[in-house]
């Protein structure tokens, strides 16, 4: 069989059995294809051929494009996950990714902002005229309540409750979640739906003019914008401020699981990172301000 074909295969696996996000996907069928396109160029399309020292040769071709390594352990992740539905699917007869170990990395901390830098972005927002409530609505959702881009743009009227202070969020692998909302991010919440009333609760929570979802792009212009008046950071994307959210929580003493259930984080390590980052601003004030540092 064709390599091809089992990529297709388990692009559909992946979308109809694991119901995966439509970004993860995306992501899935880049990685795969560049390593299609690697085996046509070395004459290695039956699956057949592709052995452990084929995809090490693969793994020696990305880190001479200059890959980073973590975008290596990605795309060999990918691999893994292919070649273990291809044997557990009997298309093949040994998995070659069985023994191949990942490059090793140093780990990456997040970017962040300060909380005074996010909190000028809302008195900024109110020079944007009509947009005001809107812009401030956005940073309340991916700040004030930790939540991914794509949640944002797929958030229904009917997800947002006022009265409790609760939203429900549908994150990745279609899990839902419930996530709390504070009194600020409530009474501007409060203040865009009077201006932008909505008829039925199906609606798209944030909205153009015209009633219809916002895209990512969208929300990503805005708050690169916003964030470029007040931070001179790297990155300056809407995933910023959900990091953010989380290193200023955990900074402020919160537990760790309760930061994990408000990200939507499957496994606690991935929450800890946050952990890093606080320890590391730890570190930072300590060499600025105390006298034997």
């Amino acid at each position: 069989m064709n390599i091809d074909q089992i990529v297709d295969g388990y692009i559909i696996y992946l979308r109809n059995i694991r119901r995966y996000s439509p970004n993860t996907i995306k992501s899935y069928k880049t990685d795969l294809s560049e390593f299609v396109i690697y085996c046509n160029e070395a004459n290695k399309v039956d699956v057949s051929l592709i052995n452990e020292r084929f995809l090490k040769s693969y793994l020696m071709h990305l880190s001479e494009r200059e890959l980073e390594k973590i975008s290596i352990v990605r795309k060999l992740s990918s691999l893994r996950g292919l070649f273990r539905f291809a044997f557990k699917e009997d298309l093949i007869k040994n998995n070659p990714t069985a023994q191949v170990r990942n490059p090793r990395t140093s780990k990456k901390l997040p970017e962040i902002t300060s909380a005074e830098n996010i909190l000028k972005t809302f008195d900024l927002a109110e020079e944007a005229d009509d947009n005001s409530l809107l812009i401030k609505v956005i940073f309340e959702l991916l700040y004030g309540c930790s939540l991914r881009v794509s949640e944002v743009c797929n958030l229904k009227v009917g997800d947002v409750d006022l009265e409790k202070g609760l939203v429900r969020v549908l994150g990745k692998g279609s899990k839902t979640r419930i996530v709390p909302i504070g009194e600020q991010s409530k009474k501007n919440m409060a203040n865009y739906l009077q201006y932008f009333p909505v008829k039925n609760y199906s609606e798209p929570f944030v909205r153009n003019k015209t009633g219809k979802k916002l895209y990512e792009k969208y929300i990503y212009r805005i708050v690169n914008k916003y964030l470029s008046k007040v931070t001179d950071i790297r990155k300056k994307s809407p995933h910023i401020l959900r990091h953010s959210s989380a290193t200023h929580m955990l900074d402020k003493g919160a537990d760790l699981r309760a930061v994990k259930e408000i990200l939507g984080h499957e496994n606690l390590k991935t929450t800890q990172i946050y952990t890093h980052v606080s320890i590391e601003r730890l570190k930072q004030s300590y060499k600025k301000s105390h006298p034997k540092s």
